[in-house]
């Protein structure tokens, strides 16, 4: 892929623009990460403020009234209800029941489960129940 920059005055915020032909997996992926740059949200790990970059994010979940946020190797409690996360976290991540969402990029395995639920496992371990309701489209992503 060949990469352009213009430098302009008078242009108070960046923005790029791809020219393609068709909109391939390497085209979804710059966009996506472009897109999600700089893109940051809080937590609370013992009385601090953690700023969190959504890219490190795994998988956030409700437990026990609280919105717990999952990296790679540590959990936090977010002061942001659910929904609120779910629209700055962005398209990298997909909702797998009413309380939790994914980050797509660091799913390991799916296994089929019972009642028709499958059992999602993310790199980092944390394994939760993709339930009926989400998992056409969860499926679609993945093109079965």
């Amino acid at each position: 892929m060949r990469v352009e920059i213009k430098l302009q005055k008078n242009i108070p915020e960046p923005y790029a623009v791809i020219y393609t032909e068709r909109i391939t997996d390497e085209i979804q992926k710059v966009t996506n990460a472009i897109e999600s740059m700089g893109r940051v949200v809080t937590a609370v790990l013992d009385d601090k403020i953690i700023v969190i970059n959504t890219a490190d994010v795994y998988m956030t979940r409700v437990e026990d009234d609280k919105t717990i946020i999952y990296c790679s190797d540590k959990k936090y409690v977010s002061r942001k209800r659910l929904c609120e996360l779910e629209k700055v976290l962005g398209v990298d991540f997909m909702r797998i029941s009413k309380t939790t969402l994914i980050h797509l990029e660091y799913i390991s395995r799916v296994e089929p489960s019972f009642n028709g639920m499958m059992l999602l496992t993310m790199k980092n371990g944390c394994k939760d129940y993709i339930s009926r309701k989400y998992l056409p489209d969860f499926k679609r992503y993945l093109g079965l």
